[in-house]
Parts: C-alpha cells; sequence; structure tokens
C-alpha cells in the first residue's frame, strides 16, 4: 500500500487518487483537495501518492470460499453505458473482482470467471438467468446454479453499494476522450473494492 509518512490521512489519499483516476491532473488534484478537504499538499506529492499506490489482494486464502456469487448491470461512464462485472464471496461478502465491458456475451463472462478462478480456484458459480453464464460455466467446467433468494439479496445489495459511490462524483467517471479504454474506470474501481474489502476485513 502508500508509504504514509507525510501522515496524510488514508481517505484524504484515496479522494486524491480517485480524482486522478476521473482523469484530473496532479496539479488539479492538488488544488481539488485543499477547496474540498482543506487538505494542503503539492502536485508532487500527489505525484508520489500515485506512484505508491499498488493494489493489494486483501482476500484472505485461508478463509474458505463457498462458491462464486457473479452478475452484470449497466453502469454508465461519461455519455455511454457499459457493463459493470462483479463477483462475490457469500461468506466474507468480500468483492473478488469486477471487470467493465461496452457488451455483454459468453465470451466475456467466461473471461470474467476464469480470472478468478486462476486466483482462487475452482468452485460453484452462482447467477441470475443470464443464458451466457451456464455455457461459460460448462466451457470451464464449474458447477452452476440460479441465486438463491439469499444470494441475489447478497450481489444486489453489492452492486447498488458500487453504483451508488460512483455516482458521487459528477455522475460517473466523465470522460471525453474518444475511443477511451476505460483504464481510468477500472482504476478507480480497483481502488475501491481494495477499501471495501479491508473495511470487511475490519468488520469481520
Amino acid at each position: 500500500m502508500l508509504d504514509k509518512r507525510n501522515r496524510t490521512p488514508s481517505l484524504d489519499i484515496d479522494h486524491a487518487l480517485y480524482l486522478y483516476f476521473l482523469g484530473l491532473s496532479t496539479r488539479s488534484v492538488s488544488k481539488a483537495i485543499f477547496c474540498l478537504r482543506k487538505v494542503k499538499r503539492s502536485h508532487v506529492a500527489v505525484w508520489k501518492w500515485i506512484q505508491k499506490y499498488h493494489p493489494r489482494k486483501v482476500f484472505s486464502k485461508r478463509k474458505r470460499i463457498s462458491e462464486y456469487i457473479v452478475d452484470e448491470t449497466l453502469l454508465k461512464v461519461g455519455s455511454e453505458y457499459l457493463w459493470l462485472w462483479v463477483a462475490i464471496e457469500p461468506e466474507n461478502r468480500q468483492i473478488l473482482a469486477v471487470t467493465v465491458s461496452r457488451e455483454r456475451n459468453m465470451l466475456i463472462a467466461e473471461r470474467f470467471i476464469s480470472r478468478i478462478v486462476k486466483i482462487h480456484g475452482k468452485h460453484t458459480v452462482s447467477t441470475d438467468g443470464g443464458t451466457w453464464y451456464p455455457m461459460a460455466c460448462k466451457f470451464l467446467k464449474l458447477k452452476h446454479h440460479i441465486h438463491s433468494s439469499y444470494e441475489k439479496s447478497l450481489i444486489e445489495r453489492t452492486m447498488q453499494y458500487i453504483k451508488d459511490r460512483t455516482e458521487i462524483f459528477d455522475d460517473y467517471f466523465p470522460c471525453k476522450k474518444i475511443g477511451c479504454k476505460l483504464k481510468h474506470v477500472l482504476n478507480w474501481l480497483n481502488l475501491f473494492v481494495n477499501r471495501h474489502n479491508e473495511d470487511m476485513i475490519c468488520l469481520s
């Protein structure tokens, strides 16, 4: 994680990183955190935070994964809509993976789930009634079933939790770049997941 020898509160650093990942320059971030949070730091300090930020896997492999609960939902990014894919673990309620795509199909679902399997191993996959999931799980040789009411409640709350917090700054990641590869969106989502999972560890 970040070196905090400058004693800047972690929430202020997260806020600065968030603004940078939205597309602001380091100088603009420096001005913004002073105006919004009364934190006076130079653009050089902001640049150092960015260089030192490396999201770490906070999910403890010592904790047993019972299954993967996977779902997708539409997310507005600037002027376009993207598909947000999320996978969670029901026992610890940590987010295992997130990604975004411009399309929704079996190939994207298979690619997303395969990334989770490479990190956490093979487990049963719980999804909604989307037709792309059973085929993806069959290809990956994973057991699949439809959400129970409890699993559906868990994933829907997580999805809404993410969407509510992406609305905080300027109506979802304002981006005017033509042909944007969405790197800034994924950067922020990784930052968000890292913070969320750390909070879940503290609560467990």
